[in-house]
């Protein structure tokens, strides 16, 4: 199971937010990169990244971020928020990022993500974000009437990589993760499911690994690797060990 570290960009810089709040941020790096490369230094594999204000907006804002973190590092990259187009899609692979993660896009076009995962074979994830159970876009400011599981089944067969499953009231919050409900998502579709939202500890890591879920291919860390209570050697040697 990977263990993808969350650099999450506003303004420029690396935050965590609580619950998808803006406003209530919390800067833990001026300098992305330099945190994308203790990353990498700390033995993570992949870096997963996110344009906050790029979600909000519709649009890439934090491009240039992004863009330094690339040329610091050599370990993979996913990236999500704010991507809505083919044209901008192709622009971040032709950057160097591996795999572009689309969440509002998912839900508002599908056509295009049926479409990249066609002309981008493994290099396209779909961010399924949900707020008791229901669809959440646009930066997690608007929940829609659909429901997650819904939504993951509307591409079963488009080919795509992964599905990016975050439980929004966990998120940020340190409360734990929803195991459960990442477990019934990975169970009810054939895509790869990766967890987000909520890992506050080795325990949290350990009960994603002992459910009945092959299909969890990863999860998603940010606050705990930040503060400290997830220490980095040990969550990935966890996550390694095959029992």
């Amino acid at each position: 199971m990977i263990l993808f570290p969350a650099i999450d960009l506003k303004d420029g810089q690396c935050v965590r937010l609580v619950q998808g709040d803006m406003a209530r941020a919390t800067v833990f790096s001026d300098t992305p990169a330099a945190q994308a490369r203790t990353f990498e230094d700390q033995g993570f594999e992949w870096l997963h990244l996110v344009d906050l204000n790029g979600a909000f907006e519709g649009k890439p804002v934090n491009a240039a971020a992004v863009e330094d973190i690339l040329k610091t590092v050599s370990i993979p990259a996913q990236l999500g928020g704010g991507i809505r187009s083919l044209a901008q899609i192709e622009a971040w692979l032709d950057n160097g990022i591996t795999r572009v993660i689309l969440g509002t896009a998912a839900l508002r076009d599908p056509a295009l993500v049926i479409e990249a995962c066609k002309k981008w074979p493994g290099k396209i994830a779909v961010g399924v974000d949900a707020k008791d159970g229901y669809v959440a876009v646009e930066g997690w400011a608007e929940v829609s009437d659909i429901k997650a599981l819904d939504l993951a089944k509307r591409f079963e067969d488009a080919g795509v990589a992964a599905l990016i499953y975050t439980d929004i009231a966990r998120d940020g919050a340190m409360q734990g993760m929803n195991v459960e409900g990442t477990a019934q998502l990975a169970n009810s579709v054939g895509i790869p499911v990766i967890a987000s939202g909520g890992v506050t500890s080795l325990e949290d890591l350990t009960a994603l690994k002992q459910v009945n879920a092959p299909g969890i291919i990863g999860v998603i860390s940010g606050r705990a690797l930040y503060d400290g209570r997830l220490d980095p050697a040990q969550a990935l040697a966890l996550l390694k060990d095959a029992a």
